[in-house]
């Protein structure tokens, strides 16, 4: 009987090896056939990272076709054969984004790493069987120089923002925003520097709170002020079009409690009275009475139409957004279904917080009939012989508004550049259609102590060619979008135009 017991143990045993070796084979099978793509191409893998690093990338120009990104040597001694250079820096840094060693792929060079890295080249025919059979293509933005440097040039190193947009077909032509950074340091084969360029980038603030690494132009929000206003129009126009001639009273500061549980004052911009109908109030930019039709369209018209602009959502631009930044109007953590959040809202306040790519998109809608157009920043691709391998084509994003009321809004704007609160900044020729705006910056205890300073417009009206928005953060109090935003506005209108 011990033997029969031993025996049958050994038998057992036998059929658990067996099994193990079942096990393993089943398993080499699957990593060697199954899995055998995905872990030759998975992001940690050993020589993912070597031919990641050990091939030239291909090249970013600008529309121009300056170069903007391009693969050099890397320094005797380096671990990987090449590493990447910028030669704009910092002019181009927030679009180009940065091929990093440590920290990896950001902004173009992210989203369009597929073709920026060397990959299969296509057989077209029989000599490509004989030549090299892997190639990178060259990234062609849509980017203007002349404009880029222009909206750095204009800024003079103010925290802020620029953004030109091709109404027409969504096409950024400049996108700059100060703080910015310097890509190359990222991109060093010294671990170190790379190290101290991150931190300096990602995780240290310049003096009024901002990060280089972060873009203001459309990874920040804040508050547009009566840039708004346009949108407050639109959905007047098209939700409550009974509202667009009536008459809004005459106030120079809405007492407390007109709105529900209001207890401090809404006033006009240096206490001046204003009241009447949309045509009336929108050159002067009269806070009181948009404060009331707000109110009056209701929450739920302003919401849909502002919806319809692209808030309280992410524009399809094809840079790697950032998470938590969408440009919001309403949302319930902040209107609390409390009317004097609407009111406030509604002349871009409180509740209203957006990224000058959006503003230049609302701009860029009322000179486009009507059309958003989806924002891009790449014109081309080109591969190494020069043969289109990819380009652009123009989509729609949004429609807000219909052609009539992009017309009529025209018209108003044109009027605020004319007679209203940009009045004097363009030269009649250039045929501006603008609107200014000016958001109040409180402290802990409700006291203003600087405003944000906006303006959008495009040109020329009749037959727009750009739509612009300029954002300046953190401006003296007393100053206004027409004084400090306007200035900018009109030496990138004229470098646009050529005036």
């Amino acid at each position: 009987m011990p033997d029969a017991r031993l025996s049958g143990r050994i038998r057992w045993l036998g059929v658990f090896v067996m099994l193990c070796f079942v096990g393993v084979f089943i398993q080499l099978n699957n990593l060697q056939v199954f899995q055998a793509h995905h872990l030759a191409n998975a992001q940690d893998n050993p020589n993912v990272i070597a031919a990641r690093y050990d091939q030239p990338r291909g090249t970013i120009t600008t529309s121009q076709g300056t170069i903007l990104a391009q693969s050099s040597k890397s320094p005797p001694g380096s671990t990987y054969a090449y590493q990447r250079t910028y030669a704009q820096g910092p002019l181009y840094g927030q679009i180009t984004g940065v091929f990093s060693y440590s920290y990896g792929l950001y902004g173009a060079e992210a989203s369009y790493n597929s073709y920026l890295i060397a990959h299969n080249k296509p057989i077209k025919t029989l000599g490509d069987l004989l030549t090299t059979t892997t190639e990178t293509d060259t990234l062609i933005l849509t980017l203007q120089d002349k404009l880029q440097q222009a909206a750095q040039s204009a800024l003079g190193g103010r925290d802020g923002s620029v953004v030109v947009l091709n109404p027409t077909n969504g096409a950024i032509l400049a996108m700059y925003s100060n703080p910015t950074y310097d890509p190359n340091p990222l991109a060093s084969t010294v671990s170190a520097t790379e190290k101290s360029a991150w931190a300096a980038d990602t995780q240290k603030r310049d003096a009024l709170g901002y990060f280089p690494f972060t873009s203001l132009a459309y990874q920040d929000i804040a508050f547009p002020g009566s840039s708004f206003k346009v949108v407050t129009t639109a959905a007047t126009y098209e939700k409550a079009p009974q509202l667009v001639g009536a008459s809004m009273p005459y106030y120079t500061c809405i007492p407390p409690h007109t709105f529900g549980g209001q207890t401090t004052f809404l006033c006009n911009f240096g206490h001046s009275g204003c009241g009447g109908a949309i045509a009336q109030m929108l050159p002067p930019s009269c806070d009181t009475g948009y404060a009331t039709l707000g109110t009056r369209v209701g929450a739920a018209n302003m919401t849909a139409e502002a919806d319809a602009f692209g808030f309280n959502s992410q524009p399809p631009l094809d840079l790697p957004p950032s998470p938590g930044e969408v440009s919001q109007f309403l949302q319930p953590s902040c209107y609390q279904n409390a009317q004097i959040f609407l009111a406030f809202s509604s002349i871009g306040q409180d509740c209203t917080k957006a990224t000058p790519l959006q503003m230049a998109l609302v701009a860029a809608a009322v000179a486009n009939n009507g059309v958003e157009m989806t924002p891009h920043v790449m014109s081309q691709i080109r591969d190494q012989q020069g043969q289109l391998v990819k380009s652009y084509p123009p989509t729609t994003w949004q429609k807000p508004m219909s052609p009539q009321t992009a017309g009529a809004i025209s018209h108003l704007m044109q009027e605020v550049a004319q007679f209203g609160t940009a009045a004097g900044i363009f030269p009649a020729s250039e045929n501006v259609a603008a609107k200014t705006g000016t958001a109040q910056v409180q402290n802990s205890a409700g006291v203003d102590i600087a405003t944000n300073d906006w303006m959008i417009a495009f040109a020329p009206a009749s037959a727009p060619k750009v739509a612009i928005a300029v954002e300046l953060l953190n401006q003296p109090v007393s100053g206004t979008g027409a004084e400090e935003a306007g200035p900018v506005m009109r030496t990138m209108i004229q470098n646009a135009l050529g005036s």
